[in-house]
């Protein structure tokens, strides 16, 4: 735990948090969702809790801590998504502050439309197996589920993303 700091020590020990780690955050809510805007949202409303958290995280590891709020806001958003989507009739304009390189490199390769082919669950255990490079056991933590689980899920997954159309030009590519 750590020490009670100042409100403005706080404030810059968060900053400074911040600066390192809201990017990463949005990278991994982007890979959940695949939507921008969503993945925004996502990491907001995480740095909003692990904000109010601030004092009871360990010091090693605030990402960490962050990272799990993550998952588990996406894990709700994906539930009360199921229950009441709603169609639109037009795509919202993009914002004109250009693309985000990291957007456009996910987009290039097709890796975001078929990473929305896989479940929920298959998703969430590639993004934290092949993204964020966490061990099955550590995978299996992070969501909290059975290393089983972990491992038939990635498993599955791995087996869609092989025959997935999007990626079979990255699979030449890579050949080459």
């Amino acid at each position: 735990m750590r020490s009670p700091v100042e409100p403005a020590g706080r404030d810059a020990e968060f900053a400074a948090f911040m600066a390192g780690g809201a990017r990463r955050l949005y990278r991994v809510a982007y890979l959940l969702t695949g939507d921008a805007g969503e993945a925004e949202e996502l990491t907001q409303h995480a740095l909003v809790r692990t904000y109010a958290a601030w004092d009871r995280i360990d010091g090693g590891e605030p990402y960490g801590y962050a990272r799990r709020i993550l998952v588990n806001l996406h894990s709700d958003w994906w539930r009360r998504l199921r229950r009441r989507e709603r169609p639109v009739p037009e795509l919202p304009e993009r914002t004109a502050t250009g693309p985000d390189p990291a957007d456009a490199a996910v987009e290039r390769t097709g890796v975001a439309r078929a990473l929305r082919q896989l479940t929920r669950r298959e998703r969430a255990v590639i993004v934290c197996r092949y993204y964020l490079d966490l061990t099955e056991q550590q995978t299996a933590d992070e969501l909290g589920v059975a290393l089983g689980t972990v491992k038939s899920a990635g498993a599955r997954a791995l087996r869609k993303l092989r025959v997935d159309p999007e990626l079979s030009p990255l699979a030449r590519q890579g050949a080459k």
